[in-house]
């Protein structure tokens, strides 16, 4: 049967649009009673349902309770068409989780498509509002299964948690509850109250707490548009939980700070905001004053942050959370607290990320969660709660264990690492896949050319490759190949494999395991390039003269063979080794001698050389718990390496920007605004140091005659500089040329930039790839590859994908810190790089450890008064009674594993030079 829908759109301009669209009814759609798609006799007991009953959710239920839905317990549960839609409408993290559970054929959940059924569609009632259509749908469908059961004295019960709509059924003859009533009389599993989620119901009222209401969303949007308020993401300092910004380009300095709990108001990190700014007089300055998070409940400061007392000049615009225009809570990792009346189900989380405040929730599971990693999701935040609401959600182990802290560390970071799907799988080609013939024809056979890779221990992920062959041509001219795993080859656009290496973005490197962003037969075999036989890539290559200036650049499909895959440390020694004079070593002689040349003409035009305190652990081979630890050793290998994979990286940017200007994937470094380098400048100038940060060439050439000897600077000041002036950059991001008029990488002093060198670990690279492809005929073009807004949305996920595995890598850097001092006792020279208000943070240079040392904490860890403490911010200084600390300045610290603290397990530093009584041993933030 042919039905008509009738939809009024009004456009931009005002106009009314009647848009009439067909609807197609019909009298055979699966019900899922007759196939094996549910269950004939369901086994879930409720003391409410005397029968054997099918379940049938509302899109609140969904929307609120998945914790609940995803135990195994639930099953037999009917998902409308009707309620599929609103959900992925409403919320895409719920949609993922629901369609992951509908792929499970376990779980017994089946989509009925309800409104292309004869029996359960209707029309839409004049005025009725679109929620009420939908809510009259879902019940029209749960009497079709009522009346379908009937004959098999079985029952259909709808689960809502509008109470309109459940009163609605109740009437016609339904069976419906709300999900909490459901859950509450589940036979057999009282874990699944801890899951559930109290939306409406309030866990704790504090009447002397009291924050602002929030406004309308209306009223916000109203207030934006006139300019009353400012949107923007909400970004808690990880210095103090108490302090936050929002990004806001048309205010003075580009930034709102947000300060105290009461202007906060209820907001969580990373949320959407919206900010009412405070009158100029009223405008405030960052604290300096660092929290310190494991102060217990109870002993917890003041709800306000410590306000600096500074000039005009040096305040910025301040202003407060007016309303959440949305909210981005996800599950959090933590602890629960061990406090409190024996018997309480009410308790108080903390999570594992200190810009995340403490959670209360009710559980009956206490005494079996205490000492456990768990999970816990956010509800909502009453304005009479000091605390958000929320629920148990599931327990990930035991604290300290370090498969638990991986677990964590990776959810936090929300990193992917849940095996391969099986449609991801079934992409793969067979295990001994061997390059056909026909393919062979269409490339360049590179085999005989003397090609080799260069990279750190232990690599099979192995991307690139390099060759050097001297032309003899009598020109003096060399050929130089950079040749890089052909990713695209084996993920074809649109497959499942690609809309998984998409999501992930990256392949993640933990200390002790790498998440990979393809499976392990192309990551680690079919696509990595080493010595062990033919491989497919993609091939840039130049012709240069011996003082390295291009001369020519091509591009092609090639095939290659490997003659040696070498660590950096090998092909040091290679070159090093005057006997050796085999192909694969002359040309790396000959890519060293470039690579020195093309660095210096990068550094002479403004290319910054930084840097980061890097280790690297040594691990157990058979319980993989770290046993050394050593910083990282850079060769000229290294360098020679980045140097032509940069080059390769630039030529192929400039080469897909000239054939697709309006939809090539580049990357681009924006310059730091010039408040940025305040810190780096006070610092320098306590060593009579002056930097010019006018441009990247001037930053780079004050940071290269710091290096020079000068009477009374320790050497490693340049180190610590080039450290601090690191930590003054903005991040890098992919975005799409058709979108930016500015393609400068400030870093690298590049006027265009990409990534083309790492498919196997980026993907990024693969769309590169495939535009290189196409622009050379190797390939063709499809419409999601020249749609420029469709190419911004996979940028911005691969720009929070490669932030989030930074910060995933950097926590796996500090938890298998934590394991090697576990029982240690050391001592060691480190450095003072920031001085707060109340706190100094010092840099261990053997270990690539830093830690902030608290000094208004005893030797207990107890808060003391700050009245011995007096802080001369423009000298970078802090007096501790007669001792002075100054940034730069070389301390003893004893280091060593504090294990007291049972949330944020971390490096005890204690300042054994100089020696400051009474707080000689505080705790550190490492």
């Amino acid at each position: 049967m042919l039905k008509s829908k009738t939809l009024m759109v009004k456009t931009r301009s005002g106009k009314i649009l009647k848009i009439v669209r067909e609807h197609y009814l019909r009298d055979d759609i699966d019900n899922g009673l007759l196939t094996d798609k549910l269950d004939l006799h369901p086994l879930l007991q409720n003391d409410l349902v005397p029968h054997e009953h099918f379940l049938v959710l509302d899109t609140n239920v969904i929307l609120h309770q998945m914790d609940v839905i995803e135990h195994p317990c639930i099953k037999n549960v009917i998902i409308l068409q009707t309620v599929l839609r609103e959900v992925r409408h409403r919320s895409s993290p719920v949609y993922k989780r629901l369609s992951s559970i509908l792929e499970n054929p376990d779980k017994k959940f089946f989509v009925f498509t309800n409104e292309h059924c004869i029996e359960t569609w209707t029309a839409r009632k004049r005025k009725e509002s679109s929620n009420d259509l939908n809510d009259r749908l879902i019940r029209i469908a749960t009497k079709y299964y009522s009346d379908c059961l009937s004959d098999r004295n079985q029952q259909a019960v709808l689960l809502t948690n509008d109470e309109a709509n459940c009163a609605f059924a109740v009437e016609e003859g339904l069976i419906a509850y709300t999900a909490e009533k459901y859950v509450k009389s589940v036979v057999g599993h009282p874990e699944l109250l801890d899951k559930l989620a109290k939306v409406n119901e309030a866990i704790e009222v504090d009447r002397s707490i009291s924050y602002p209401e929030h406004l309308k969303l209306s009223q916000l949007n109203s207030g934006i548009k006139t300019g009353r308020f400012k949107q923007g993401k909400l970004n808690i300092s990880r210095e103090n939980y108490l302090e936050g910004k929002i990004l806001c380009p048309d205010v003075k300095g580009g930034e709102i700070l947000i300060q105290g709990r009461l202007n906060l108001n209820r907001a969580v990190h990373e949320d959407i905001v919206a900010v009412e700014l405070a009158s100029e007089e009223e405008w405030s300055a960052p604290s300096d004053v660092m929290l310190d998070v494991s102060i217990q409940p109870g002993a917890e400061i003041s709800d306000s942050v410590d306000k600096k007392v500074v000039s005009n000049a040096h305040r910025v615009p301040s202003g407060k959370i007016v309303g959440i225009i949305k909210r981005s809570w996800r599950p959090y990792c933590g602890i629960l607290e061990n406090y409190g009346t024996p018997g309480m189900t009410r308790h108080l989380f903390t999570p594992a990320e200190r810009r995340i405040p403490r959670i209360r929730i009710e559980t009956r599971q206490f005494k079996s969660l205490i000492g456990q990693r768990i999970v816990v999701a956010i509800d909502c935040w009453p304005k009479h709660s000091k605390y958000p609401q929320g629920h148990f959600v599931r327990s990930l182990g035991e604290i300290g264990d370090k498969e638990t802290e991986n677990e964590v560390l990776l959810l936090e970071h929300d990193v992917s690492h849940a095996p391969f799907s099986q449609a991801v799988l079934n992409c793969l080609p067979s295990p001994n896949w061997a390059i056909p013939e026909e393919e062979l024809r269409k490339r360049e056979d590179l085999r005989g050319f003397p090609i080799c890779s260069v990279d750190p221990p232990g690599c099979t992920d192995i991307d690139d490759c390099l060759h050097f062959i001297d032309l003899n041509d009598g020109s003096g001219a060399v050929e130089v190949g950079v040749h890089i795993a052909d990713v695209s080859h084996f993920i074809r656009p649109s497959t499942p494999i690609d809309e998984e290496a998409r999501c992930r973005g990256t392949t993640v490197y933990l200390c002790d395991k790498r998440i990979d962003m393809v499976p392990a037969l192309l990551s680690s075999n079919l696509c990595s390039l080493r010595d062990d036989g033919d491989r497919l890539a993609f091939s840039c290559i130049w012709k240069m003269s011996l003082d390295a200036k291009i001369l020519q650049t091509r591009f092609c499909k090639s095939v290659i063979r490997s003659k040696a895959s070498l660590t950096y440390a090998q092909a040091q020694m290679m070159i090093d080794d005057p006997a050796k004079t085999d192909n694969v070593t002359v040309g790396l002689r000959g890519l060293n001698k470039l690579a020195k040349i093309l660095k210096s003409r990068r550094i002479l035009n403004g290319a910054l050389s930084l840097a980061s305190p890097e280790v690297r652990f040594h691990v157990d081979s058979e319980t993989h718990d770290p046993i050394d630890l050593q910083t990282k050793e850079l060769r000229d290998t290294n360098s020679m390496v980045e140097e032509f994979m940069l080059l390769a990286n630039c030529s192929v940017a400039e080469h897909i920007q000239q054939e697709f200007p309006e939809c090539a994937v580049l990357r681009k470094h924006p310059g730091p605004p010039p408040s940025n380098f305040d810190v780096l400048i006070n610092a320098a100038k306590t060593k009579q140091l002056d930097l010019n940060t006018s441009t990247s060439r001037e930053l780079a050439v004050s940071l290269d005659n710091a290096e020079k000897p000068q009477p009374g600077v320790n050497l490693y000041i340049s180190t610590l500089l080039r450290i601090l002036a690191t930590r003054c950059m903005l991040q890098a991001v992919y975005f799409c040329s058709g979108l930016e008029s500015d393609f400068k990488h400030y870093g690298l002093a590049a006027p265009i930039y990409t990534h083309f060198t790492s498919p196997i670990r980026r993907y990024s690279d693969i769309m590169v790839h495939r535009l290189l492809a196409a622009s050379i005929g190797a390939d063709v073009t499809f419409s999601e590859l020249l749609d420029k807004q469709e190419i911004q949305k996979i940028c911005n996920n691969l720009n929070f994908r490669h932030r989030m595995a930074q910060y995933a890598q950097r926590a796996s850097v500090a938890l298998h810190t934590q394991l090697f001092f576990r029982g240690k006792l050391v001592d060691e020279k480190g450095y003072i790089i920031f001085v707060r208000k109340n706190a100094v943070q010092v840099l261990i240079p053997k270990y690539g450890l830093e830690g902030t040392v608290f000094l208004d904490r005893d030797c207990e860890g107890n808060a003391m008064t700050m009245n011995n403490l007096n802080y001369v911010e423009q000298d970078c200084k802090i007096f501790v009674g007669s001792i002075a600390l100054q940034v730069f300045d070389e301390v003893v610290v004893q280091i060593s594993h504090d294990a007291s603290n049972i949330q944020h397990q971390r490096i005890n530093l204690k300042l054994v030079k100089p020696n400051l009584p009474g707080i000689s041993s505080v705790p550190s933030e490492s």
